[in-house]
């Protein structure tokens, strides 16, 4: 959702005129809650896994996607666009199919290092695929791919680290670590936090996003702390347009690895503290290697979380002469111009180069 949200911006930028956007998503996902934040117009269609599942749920899930593409169809017939971006996800297939079947130019996004089934399907007809490092090109015919980088928002590359921190009333000159783990949670680093926190919150400020799920139990937690203590904790389920804020407020942040990391980070010259889901197949360790080989991040395993975090991360704050480092090292991997460089892919294959438009992202 968040690259497409960036390539939105700077398409809507780009544009002399107005052009009309689409966003179809799948049905109560949290794509359409941040669409309608964003003053997007936004279609549901039904969508579903269909690797890695027992054959039920991988027989429900293709009569999901079965009515999708009627649902798809009927989108792409009422909206005409020009062309339609696709960023990955199930939900993408029945409207990359509708698309095509109209002739109308489809641009696949992928922010992986390594692309998933529903991108391997596609990419035969898709127009161009654009992707964020050229290591990924090889996964594509000859002159099918396009590295553009990471699409990220503008806001990224003009966050101020100390307007960041007076956002969330931190205390000037100390240590600021960022933990989260997505909108829902991850309780393995929720747990792991929780279980070290007195300790931690001796050495540094924390902001902590636990997701929604484990929200109640950690703000128990939270109460629990000495006044102290609390004074340099904040806490919250989740955060949309302050997320921002909550990255450039800190010197280090502890996270999962999905995609976003690989733009995000980078944007922020962030050092980071990578727990791949352990269950989310190999992207996400695949993700964590890349920062880790290039210097801008450590790993932990999921299993090793609670022997290995409040180690790692006052080991690091120790070294600033290392952590700086690592920044350094992951700004050098920001793409400013991505989102940019996509939203011009899709005008040319919408059939200009500006001018009015419609366009279909997903």
């Amino acid at each position: 959702m968040y690259p497409a949200l960036a390539v939105v911006e700077a398409l809507t930028g780009q544009v002399s005129r107005d052009v009309s956007l689409l966003y179809v998503g799948s049905e109560g996902g949290v794509e359409e809650r941040l669409a309608w934040r964003e003053g997007i117009a936004f279609r549901a269609i039904a969508a579903g896994q269909i690797r890695g599942l027992a054959p039920w749920t991988v027989a429900r899930n293709l009569l999901r996607l079965s009515r999708g593409l009627v649902q798809a169809r009927r989108v792409v017939a009422e909206f005409d666009p020009q062309v339609v971006l696709v960023t990955g996800g199930y939900v993408c297939v029945p409207v990359a199919l509708a698309a095509w079947a109209r002739r109308i130019p489809v641009l696949i996004y992928l922010p992986d290092l390594e692309p998933g089934l529903a991108i391997r399907v596609l990419s035969g007809l898709a127009s161009r695929v654009a992707v964020s490092f050229p290591e990924v090109t090889r996964y594509f015919g000859a002159g099918k791919a396009v590295v553009t980088g990471y699409p990220v928002r503008a806001a990224f590359f003009a966050a101020d680290k100390a307007r960041a921190r007076a956002t969330f009333d931190l205390t000037a000159g100390e240590p600021v670590v960022t933990v989260f783990g997505g909108s829902r949670g991850a309780r393995s680093i929720n747990r792991a936090l929780c279980a070290v926190l007195d300790e931690l919150l001796e050495c540094c400020q924390v902001i902590h996003l636990s997701g929604t799920l484990d929200a109640d139990w950690v703000r128990e937690r939270a109460e629990s702390l000495s006044p102290a203590r609390r004074a340099r904790y904040r806490h919250y389920a989740y955060l949309h347009e302050e997320m921002v804020d909550a990255l450039a407020a800190a010197d280090l942040v502890v996270a999962r690895a999905g995609a976003s990391t690989m733009g995000e980070f980078p944007a922020l010259g962030l050092p980071s503290i990578l727990v791949p889901y352990p269950y989310a197949g190999q992207h996400q360790e695949v993700n964590a290697d890349y920062l880790v080989q290039r210097g801008a991040a450590l790993k932990i395993a999921d299993a090793d979380l609670g022997t290995q975090l409040l180690p790692t991360i006052r080991s690091l704050l120790a070294d600033q002469e290392r952590l700086a480092e690592m920044g350094r090292r992951a700004r050098a991997l920001a793409r400013p111009q991505a989102a940019q460089h996509i939203a011009q892919l899709m005008m040319e294959l919408a059939g200009g180069s500006g001018g009015t438009g419609s366009h279909v992202v997903e």
